[in-house]
């Protein structure tokens, strides 16, 4: 996925988790962050960040005319743009990246499919069998390990837990963790930060779910799903 108009920037600060001040040549910009997790471990004061201009923001009604969505951590850089990860997912799809993982073709893909109590990212067929897919896009690495979330979740367990009753109903349901970034080793759930998500996850790969994790070549105006990552529970 692409972005049109990037912009090169300085974080200066996050006065609440919708808004950073940014320094963009000399002067500074509240801007849109895309990303509403903590993120402390990246939006650092002086941290070299890439925006995404919009020239139509005030005609659209928005307050700000950039958005953050890439930062660099020392020398990698990272895509934090938490809705991104489903526009990737779904030319990853497309573009053959799934039948290339598992040896399924995807057909009739659709996005934000209602299944009981859960809306998922992508529904979509493999052979006559319906399939689901929820997306989770990661932003948070420790010493090559990538993990999620970065914040409790009860969306995110509920998701879990929906896609688990319906692999026991002869779903194919899948999540796939697009790690925002290049660089790691291994895909772990964050269990410090949110034990409930960890054990969720879990009890779905025992019910069925297929647990994917791939990293993705980042660049400053847009990111492309790449390599899979082994992941750990």
């Amino acid at each position: 996925m692409k972005y049109r108009h990037i912009k090169k920037g300085i974080f200066r600060e996050r006065p609440n988790r919708f808004v950073a001040r940014v320094e963009i040549e000399g002067k500074e910009y509240t801007v849109h962050v895309k990303n509403t997790g903590r993120c402390r471990e990246l939006l650092v004061p002086g941290a070299t960040v890439f925006l995404e201009y919009d020239p139509d923001a005030a005609k659209k009604g928005r307050k700000t005319q950039y958005s953050l969505v890439a930062v660099y951590k020392g020398g990698l850089l990272i895509n934090m743009d938490s809705q991104a990860p489903n526009e990737a997912a779904e030319e990853w799809l497309t573009g053959g990246g799934f039948e290339r993982a598992t040896g399924l073709k995807p057909e009739g893909i659709h996005r934000e499919v209602t299944y009981g109590q859960s809306r998922f990212d992508l529904a979509f067929t493999v052979g006559e069998r319906q399939a689901f897919m929820e997306i989770k896009g990661v932003t948070l690495e420790r010493d090559g390990t990538a993990l999620f979330p970065d914040a409790p979740t009860q969306r995110g367990v509920k998701h879990l837990q929906e896609l688990a009753r319906a692999a026991q109903e002869g779903v194919a349901a899948y999540v796939l963790f697009v790690i925002q970034m290049k660089g790691v080793e291994r895909f772990l759930p964050n269990e410090e930060m949110h034990k409930e998500f960890a054990q969720a996850l879990g009890a779905a790969k025992k019910a069925g779910v297929k647990i994917l994790a791939y990293d993705c070549r980042v660049e400053e105006n847009g990111f492309v799903i790449d390599q899979k990552v082994p992941v750990n529970l």
